[in-house]
């Protein structure tokens, strides 16, 4: 039996004034369910019980025949369901110790969205209409759906800019792993050039908060001579939320693109497993390193790579890749970030961030080989040790 892949088509759609107001209600009633199961199983834990997904939908059914909470009736019971299906995953992950404990949702800052399954939406010959609606919604395809697909889910959403999203859930035949490559790159992220490959070839960084940077600037400035809860304050926040849509979009656009290329040409990818959570505390990079988008770049990069066939080796983030003579194998004992290219005593001169590729390219295919695991190396390759013991943070 083949299983396909799931994947989600996700568009922009234009509500009408009463669909906008039914899905505003709609977000709003998620959000309060959301926020009431939270601290209905945060006192429990306080009293070291255990509450799970039927106890709160049960809790779910007692609050909507109370007086004070009868608004919950008006809008569909799905999305109230799905979002304590959601808090139950969050709760599991918390468990597992996979995530941090649940947050509460909040009005101005959490993301609005409702998720839909198929018993609350039809959808007949291309047209969506959602449960309590009876118009279909007005979605521009920007690309066709698999022939003969029927979403499984339906999640819609309106970001910060006052945009509105439909995001289509379904199997996608077309997705199948990719003839096998005897390729193998390893890849160096950095500031200067986005990725360093092992290949030679050295992709530019866009920079695309910096090219909007004046103009975010100026509206930031305005915006914050506005007076709270004006009207002419949520006009200057929407200002300012379009322009962070608009890098957000072109920063998306260009990894897509990035990966889905880096995916097609080689069988396997080699790249180092930052944590760019704590490379963010150094406040003279944080601002360069967001824009950069590691961590988004390595999602995309592998599940993509899960669904062609290909594979994602991640080596260790204390692997002195900058450091490592690529040709003899000697390590040198510092590497200040100026440094960018270097000689070893070898005689070979390095450019540093095609060095690193080639030394992360070699240590990932060591894991491939062997299943050795890649750790930071403390000597060189003739037994001596290294100048400074403690191997630093690593060098973007």
């Amino acid at each position: 039996m083949t299983t396909h892949v799931k994947r989600a088509y996700r568009y922009r759609f234009y509500p009408t004034d009463v669909q906008a107001a039914e899905l505003s209600r709609t977000f709003g009633c998620v959000r309060k369910v959301y926020n009431m199961a939270l601290a209905a199983r945060t006192e429990a834990w306080a009293r070291q019980e255990r509450v799970n997904y039927h106890q709160t939908s049960a809790m779910l059914t007692a609050w909507k025949k109370t007086e004070e909470l009868s608004f919950l009736n008006d809008v569909s019971s799905v999305p109230l369901q799905q979002c304590l299906r959601h808090l139950q995953t969050a709760f599991t992950h918390f468990f597992g110790k996979r995530a941090r404990y649940p947050r509460f949702k909040s009005r101005k800052t959490s993301r609005r969205s409702a998720e839909y399954t198929t018993s609350a939406f039809r959808f007949r010959d291309g047209a969506l209409t959602l449960a309590k609606m009876t118009e279909p919604l007005a979605v521009v395809r920007s690309r066709p759906l698999p022939e003969g697909a029927k979403p499984s889910t339906v999640t819609v959403s309106q970001d910060s800019a006052g945009r509105w999203f439909v995001s289509l859930l379904c199997d996608d035949p077309g997705v199948k792993p990719l003839p096998a490559r005897g390729n193998a790159v390893g890849i160096d992220a950095g500031l200067e050039h986005l990725l360093t490959l092992s290949t030679g070839e050295k992709i530019t960084n866009p920079r695309h908060e910096r090219r909007d940077r004046a103009a975010l600037a100026r509206e930031q400035r305005r915006l914050a001579k506005k007076e709270k809860g004006s009207a002419n304050r949520a006009r200057a926040r929407l200002k300012v939320a379009k322009i962070h849509a608009r890098i957000a979009d072109r920063r998306r656009d260009t990894l897509h693109k990035l990966t889905t290329r880096l995916v097609r040409e080689n069988q396997t990818i080699v790249i180092e497993d930052l944590t760019v959570r704590n490379m963010v505390r150094n406040h003279r990079l944080a601002r360069s390193i967001s824009d950069a988008a590691w961590g988004e770049f390595r999602s995309m990069l592998e599940y993509k790579a899960q669904w062609y066939g290909r594979e994602v080796i991640a080596v260790d983030r204390w692997f002195p890749s900058s450091r490592l003579c690529s040709v003899c194998g000697t390590l040198r004992d510092r590497m200040p970030l100026h440094v960018r290219t270097w000689t070893c005593d070898c005689g070979t001169t390095h450019d540093r961030d095609v060095n690193a590729a080639h030394n992360l390219l070699a240590a990932g295919l060591a894991v491939t080989v062997c299943g050795a695991g890649v750790r930071p190396q403390r000597s060189t390759p003739d037994r001596q040790p290294a100048t400074k013991q403690k191997i630093p943070r690593r060098e973007p």
